[in-house]
This record gives C-alpha cells, structure tokens and sequence, in this order.
C-alpha cells in the first residue's frame, strides 16, 4: 500500500521533471560521450536516487516495491543508461546484504550505497555460465582468515567503475550445485581484482559493462555475507523478484516513451495529404502499442503491490518480466515503423531505444529462463 500518497506524488513529479528538464535533453550526449554526465550524475545523488529501495535507517527513502515501480517507470521514461548508473546499488548490489547480510556489513556498505558515495556491482555471469548460474568456476579457498579467489565474471554492469562488488564463488568444490556456492563483498581496490576493458555493446552506450578477473585475490572471511558459506545462491534468489519487478516497470516507462514520439511523429508527419495518425494501419500500430504499454503497466503494478503485502510473488514477477520484456521490443519496434525512413536515423530517439530495449530479454533471467520458473512453478503448485 502507498504510505502517503501526497508525498509520493510530489516525488514522482519531481523525478517526472528532472527526466524530463535534465535528462532527455541530454540523451544525444550521453550517447555521443558514452557516459552519464558528472553534473547529472551528481544531481542523481542529491535526488536520492541511489537510495530509493533502501530503508531510511540506513540513509535511503525506503520505498515499498509498488512506489519504487512507480519511479522506475518514470526513469524509464528516458535512456536506460541513466537508471543502470544508480540501479545496481538499489538492486542486487544492496539487496543482498541487506537481506542477509551481518550487523557489520549493513553499516558498513549500505549508507555508502545509498547516497552513491560506493557504486556496486553484482557478479555473477561468467563465460561458461550465464542462465545456468548454479554451475559457475569461480572458486573461493579458505586460508587462514582469508579466502583466495580464483575466476572471471563477465558483462558485470558498473565493473569498470565500481567501488564494491558482490561476488559468487564456488567454496565447496565437491558440491556442484547451488549449495556450494557463496556470496562474497569484495572491495575495487582488493589486489587481485583486474577489471577488462570496457564492452563495445549494441545498445544502452553509457551503460558500461566488462570481465572482472579474479587472480589470487585475498579477501577477509568476514566478508562472506551473512559470515556462512554455502549461502550465496540462495542470497542471489531472494532478490530476484524485486530486481525481476523493477526492470519490467522500467520497460513499461520506455513503452510509454515511445508510444508518445510515435504518436506525436505520427501526428506532424503528412502522407497523402494528411497526417499519418488518419491513416487506419499506423492507428493500429499506435492502439497495439498503447494497449500492451497499459498492460504492461497494471501487471507491474499488481504483482508489486502483493509482494508489499507479503505474498510470494515469484511466479508473477517472471511473468511481467517475460511480458514487458518482449512487449517494449514489440513497441519499439513498430515506433520505427511509424517513423518510417526517420525511424533508422540517429537523429531521432527511437532509432536509439531500439538498439536500448533489445537487453532487457536477455539480463534479468532471459525470457526462456522466465519461461521455465513459470512453468516449472505452476506444475508445482498443482503438485
């Protein structure tokens, strides 16, 4: 349930307003520059940006899911670059240890993430494992009062700029499976951590992914969030659902984006004598998209709001992700259509979004991997 709703819609107007006043103007650069531009990335900090989901004991505004999706689509309503700089550090980069982390490591870590002073990253990815996480390399031995890690992870989100990361190690060889795995904190500057260049990627430039290598890195044992081995993986699971719902509102917010430039390109723009809104195949275009952008929306919207009641949200959080996911592919797709020849030219945002959107089927949990934990868990409650 939204707690004050005054208060809520004043921050939703005000996060409205800077995406609109600061942060679309300053699409072509962020693009041109591939990198989110200091002067807004400082604005994003004093906004509370990189604290949204964090409790407010910690420094953060402590947002219910249904209010931080309904933030999430409006950030969405602009380049996702903008939202990827400030969301690991409300997702899978703070989550985790907040959830299962000791009384040491919150206050330590999670302050610093909520105003942005740390960037986190979350890693988990590696070259020979991706959707089937349970099987990742990279392994962590006891050593004394360390462990010793040995890997590489790879399409890390913020890698080549951030402060902390949250990394999954194997520390029980002989447990091949979920079970030996566990979570590690593990500061950027740790000797041994080596950061690859920077990935030349489709989309979403200023968004800056790349490996992380693990070579003898040494990290305190008192970094094993929660200080128990063999708990990483569940750690990872828990905050799925959350980090699932965020990205599916931010891919509602980017629908709605489009739907606004096609309808109003559709509107300026004459064929035959009349704009292109009059004619009957680009108005069908136009409801399409409109109608899954509303869908989209109302599925978020719900799901969020039973898991802020408590319910266990799982298999609706695969469903929107695997819903919004394909529905803003779908939408960006027929923006360029509306925009026709323009639609394929740089100059005009949708050429960029549709490059953007294609890596929400991907991250997350790919739409076959949504595919499966929705299936999987509909023949279970049967069973």
């Amino acid at each position: 349930m939204i707690r004050d709703p005054e208060v809520l819609d004043q921050l939703i107007d005000t996060i409205s307003r800077f995406v609109r006043e600061r942060l679309i103007p300053n699409e072509a650069r962020l693009a041109e520059e591939d990198a989110v531009p200091p002067e807004l990335l400082e604005e994003m900090k004093q906004m509370g940006l990189f604290g949204l989901s964090i409790p407010e004991e910690y420094g953060g505004l402590g947002l219910t899911l249904e209010e931080e999706v309904l933030v999430a689509m409006e950030i969405g309503k602009t380049s996702p670059a903008f939202r990827s700089i400030f969301g690991t550090n409300n997702g899978i980069g703070a989550q985790g240890i907040l959830i299962d982390g000791t009384p040491e490591q919150k206050t330590k870590y999670v302050p610093r993430l909520a105003t942005g002073e740390l960037l986190s990253s979350f890693c988990l990815t590696e070259p020979d494992s991706g959707s089937d996480a349970a099987s990742l390399r990279t392994t962590a031995v006891r050593d004394g009062d360390h462990y010793v890690l040995n890997g590489t992870k790879r399409f890390i989100t913020n890698g080549p700029h951030a402060d902390v990361f949250t990394v999954m190690a194997r520390t029980d060889p002989g447990n091949k499976g979920a079970g030996g795995i566990t979570a590690f904190i593990v500061e950027g500057d740790t000797p041994g951590l080596k950061r690859g260049p920077a990935d030349k990627k489709m989309g979403q430039k200023g968004a800056h992914t790349c490996d992380i290598i693990f070579e003898d890195c040494r990290v305190p044992a008192e970094n094993i969030i929660g200080g128990k081995e063999g708990q990483g993986f569940k750690t990872a699971m828990k905050v799925l659902d959350r980090g699932r719902l965020h990205i599916s509102a931010v891919c509602v917010g980017v629908a709605e984006r489009l739907v606004e430039e096609s309808l109003a390109y559709a509107i300026e723009r004459k064929q035959f004598g009349v704009s292109l809104a009059e004619h009957q195949l680009v108005q069908a275009m136009l409801a399409d998209s409109k109608t899954e952008a509303y869908a989209g929306r109302t599925m978020v919207l719900d799901a969020a709001r039973r898991k802020d009641e408590g319910e266990n949200v799982s298999t609706l959080a695969s469903c929107c992700k695997l819903f919004c996911a394909e529905m803003v592919g779908r939408v960006a797709d027929r923006a360029v259509q509306v925009h026709g020849g323009a639609g394929y030219i740089s100059e005009y945002a949708v050429e960029r979004f549709y490059r953007d959107v294609r890596l929400f089927r991907i991250y997350e949990g790919t739409t076959q991997i949504q595919q499966v934990v929705i299936a999987r868990n509909m023949v279970r409650e049967v069973s």
